[in-house]
């Protein structure tokens, strides 16, 4: 390895690398160059300045993509670090779940995203006015419950004033997130999705609303998150098989999301759609205050917990590398093909039994676990071992 602190070629020699936008696994070495993929291969040649580090043993790939977290630290009570989160979870992309409103995402631009730089955090405007504005272990208001917080105007005119960081728009709604407001707020957000132009992220919870009321709504590109829930609002039969709506939904073009979190992702709900052999699009972590320590922890265990149940490594990949990027519309992330943005993520898997808990206290045993390697930002080596 040399000593160069600044050097303007890295090379990762020795690695396993899954990137499912290539359809590759196998081993290669990675070349960043500038900030950006040089070359991907066997046995490349490391340029005279590089940085060479071997990192055989390792899974390397695309830099991962959380698309449900909640990272607005310090400015909601719901909020978590980034910045530590990506050096324990090689988690390059955090996507912001309608943590801010309109009311306080300049905030939030300025005091966080901004300064986590390397670490990319791309938000989903909330469309309450004030955001997850009352979410802890000691008060929990759904901020869809008071439709006066609801200005359509205002998420238009701050969606439009940030749209070079803006990648969609978030609403929930249930029993918990919009009371008695029922779906009314998934209505008006659908018409602030259409007048930005951008995809809807909507979570649900206990009902009413019902799933069929939610799903039945959401357009082409669309994001039902929280999508293997427990009962009730599962998508599956409790005799197995999954419902016709669920099923509808995904032929229209509506994008699945797991959205772990503290109480959206059971072992169960999970058996039942993978046996009938629907994937999800995209596995999240949900991670915020109430996840952080369990059950969720962030993605990496996420991913591990489908690998337990029965995805393979590269069907765990594509739901946290490109899959994740066409959910947001950002093909140039999640893929190492020669030219995109110099990110990876690395992580060893371990042969150990892992035990691994969903959010009803159900718990299952691995063979495998996950650990966090290392992490590739603008061509560099940003953080691990």
């Amino acid at each position: 390895m040399t000593a160069n602190p600044h050097p303007r070629h890295l090379l990762l020699r020795g690695g396993h690398v899954i990137d499912p936008s290539q359809g590759i696994d196998g081993p290669a070495d990675v070349l960043f160059s500038e900030g950006r993929v040089a070359a991907l291969g066997p046995a490349l040649a490391a340029p005279a300045d590089a940085e060479v580090r071997d990192v055989s043993g390792s899974i390397v790939m695309p830099g991962l993509i959380d698309l449900h977290t909640h990272v607005y630290w310090g400015g909601t009570s719901i909020g978590v670090d980034a910045v530590e989160l990506a050096r324990t979870s090689a988690t390059a992309t955090f996507v912001d779940a309608g943590t801010a409103g309109p009311g306080n995402f300049p905030g939030f631009r300025k005091h966080v995203i901004e300064p986590a730089l390397p670490v990319r955090i791309l938000p989903l405007l909330n469309l309450s006015f004030a955001g997850i504005f009352a979410f802890s272990d000691t008060v929990m208001i759904g901020e869809c419950e008071d439709l006066r917080l609801l200005d359509l105007k205002e998420c238009v005119r701050v969606a439009r004033e940030h749209a070079d960081l803006m990648v969609g728009i978030k609403v929930r709604v249930g029993r918990n997130a919009s009371g008695a407001s029922g779906i009314a707020p998934l209505d008006m957000a659908l018409e602030v999705a259409e007048a930005t132009g951008l995809p809807l992220m909507a979570h649900l919870d206990h009902p009413p609303p019902s799933r069929l009321d939610v799903t039945s709504r959401l357009r082409r590109g669309d994001i039902l998150t929280h999508c293997f829930r427990p009962f009730p609002n599962a998508p599956s039969h409790p005799g197995g098989g999954v419902r016709p709506e669920i099923l509808a939904a995904r032929e229209r073009g509506v994008i699945f999301d797991i959205g772990h979190g503290a109480g959206s992702c059971g072992f169960d709900t999970s058996r039942a759609m993978l046996a009938a052999g629907f994937l999800p699009d995209v596995i999240s972590s949900d991670v915020h205050v109430l996840s952080i320590n369990g059950p969720a922890f962030d993605l990496l265990q996420t991913l591990a917990k489908f690998h337990a149940l029965g995805m393979t490594l590269p069907q765990v990949v594509a739901c946290a590398t490109h899959q994740a990027a066409r959910a947001i519309r950002r093909p140039d992330l999640g893929t190492l093909r020669p030219g995109s943005v110099g990110e990876a993520s690395l992580f060893d898997v371990l042969e150990q039994p892992t035990e691994y808990q969903d959010v009803v206290g159900q718990v299952i045993t691995g063979t495998h676990r996950f650990k966090a390697r290392g992490l590739v930002l603008d061509g560099r080596w940003w953080h691990g071992h």
